[in-house]
């Protein structure tokens, strides 16, 4: 049996329900909508009366209904609502740019061009902008240092937390353009591509979240942005006891003595071209155990190594690998150009047996040169979580498509970075809250759309009937944990 039922809800507004029961039981509902007025509610009611008719139509097929319902238009509202929430609690609404703002969700939920994120905005019910809009909010975004403003409501996110550690790493954008210009070039891109790109270096926290963003010309050196980045973060913020950690490439000795100089802490991973002398003197003995550590103390700072074993196991397949490619190349089965173990002069090729030994050598065991007086383990944790630069460039990369494809000067490429920025770090947040990514997070609340919906000449809103699933994850959003 299937009656109409009305209740309070603790807004205080009137839900309209169908309840089915069943031996006295109800074993279902379904929500037909929430009223705040009388005349929505007496439209909700004659929805849910014309719900009910619908099976009594078709065992009495001369009965027909005087309801007249259509759909108007129907948008992921509270996919909108969700994340407009988002950006406001992270802060950036302080720029008071609604362009901005709606350019940001569009990228969080379908990152696609200026132009075209027009009718992503339609799709979740957004207000309509002229294109012009869009342009003219980039160039605000460049001349007003939108970016600077971004960064610090992110550092004002995490700063109660007792920032004390931040992760630095770069990436490479690459441009599909035949001709380079002082900004794009060609460079050592870490997608292996000839194309002309840029640098983009990013600060983040340990759980991952954005501290700020820096771009660089696409030749220049790795080790030369690290600390123009820690310098300005630095001066942004009034900071100097803070830990950066970054990882083997960004290593010079230079860029440690600035660091130092400056107050700095720090945990870099360490390359190692040859067999450390404290490593050389263990093995003469006898082997390494999973996790042994072995310290190296120099002048201002130390070096920790580490062996482990499952890390040995994978170095050691990787090298037979390459040793089984060298034998290949050298028999003339496979070309004999760029293989790690094999040794090409004028006349002759040959496999570099010393090269191997060392490699073998050094199998499971990792560098950290650290500044910082603390457990060699606690190093070394601090370290590993560089995984969590990793995951949000790949957020930026994939999920967000940072690559500016529509730009072509650095001033527009500039603000759709800081668009990317701010995205980034609602992408960041909500998954710490919710635990899923901001992938599925869309794909799990954009489907449960709004209706404006005509009801004999009257429009009335109707919002969706959130799953339990949604439930739990909004719930999670709105609680901050």
């Amino acid at each position: 049996m299937a009656f109409i039922r009305k209740v309070k809800t603790s807004s205080g507004a009137t839900a309209v329900q169908i309840a089915y029961k069943q031996k006295g039981i109800v074993n279902k509902i379904i929500h037909i909508g929430s009223a705040h007025t009388q005349e929505e509610l007496n439209i909700l009611l004659a929805v849910a009366h014309k719900r009910l008719q619908e099976n009594q139509l078709e065992l009495f097929p001369e009965v027909k209904s005087s309801i007249r319902i259509s759909v108007k238009r129907s948008f992921a509202g509270l996919l909108w609502n969700t994340l407009q929430e988002q950006y406001r609690q992270l802060g950036f609404d302080r720029l008071g740019d609604e362009v901005f703002e709606a350019l940001c969700i569009t990228r969080i939920v379908e990152p696609t061009s200026k132009l075209d994120s027009l009718r992503v905005m339609a799709d979740l019910g957004g207000n309509p902008f002229d294109r012009n809009k869009l342009y003219r909010c980039l160039v605000r975004a460049a001349n007003l240092d939108f970016r600077k403003i971004i960064s610090q409501a992110c550092f004002d996110h995490v700063y109660g937390c007792n920032l004390t550690l931040v992760l630095y790493d770069v990436t490479t954008l690459y441009f599909e353009i035949q001709e380079e210009d002082d900004y794009r070039k060609p460079g050592m891109s870490k997608e292996r591509r000839l194309e002309p790109q840029i640098i983009i270096g990013l600060l983040v926290d340990r759980n991952g979240f954005p501290l700020g963003l820096h771009s660089f010309e696409g030749n220049k050196a790795e080790t030369k942005t690290i600390l123009p980045v820690i310098e300005a973060f630095q001066s942004q913020h009034g900071l100097t006891k803070v830990t950066i950690v970054a990882d083997a490439a960004m290593l010079s000795s230079t860029n440690l003595i600035a660091l130092t100089e400056a107050g700095y802490t720090y945990i870099v991973g360490s390359r190692l071209h040859k067999v450390p002398y404290d490593i050389s003197e263990y093995q003469k003995t006898g082997e390494m155990s999973d996790q042994q550590i072995v310290v190296s103390h120099q002048e201002s700072n130390r070096v920790i190594y580490q062996y482990r074993a499952k890390r040995a196991a994978l170095d050691l397949r990787n090298i037979e690998k390459q040793v089984a490619k060298a034998k290949k190349a050298l028999s003339g089965q496979i070309p004999a150009n760029r293989l790690k173990f094999l040794s090409i002069q004028a006349k002759s090729k040959q496999i570099n047996q010393s090269l191997i030994e060392k490699a073998r050598a050094l199998a499971g065991i990792k560098g950290y040169i650290t500044n910082l007086d603390i457990p060699d383990e606690e190093v070394i944790v601090y370290y590993h979580q560089l995984f969590q630069v990793e995951a949000t460039f790949r957020m930026a990369k994939s999920d967000l498509r940072a690559r500016p494809i529509f730009h072509h000067n650095r001033e527009a490429i500039e603000a759709h970075l800081t668009i990317v920025l701010a995205a980034l770090a609602i992408g960041r947040n909500i998954e710490s809250m919710t635990g899923i990514s901001i992938k599925n997070f869309v794909k799990l609340i954009r489907p449960l759309r709004s209706a404006m919906v005509t009801i004999n000449g009257k429009e009335i809103l109707a919002e969706p009937e959130i799953p339990d699933e949604a439930k739990l994850v909004l719930n999670k959003l709105s609680s901050g944990h």
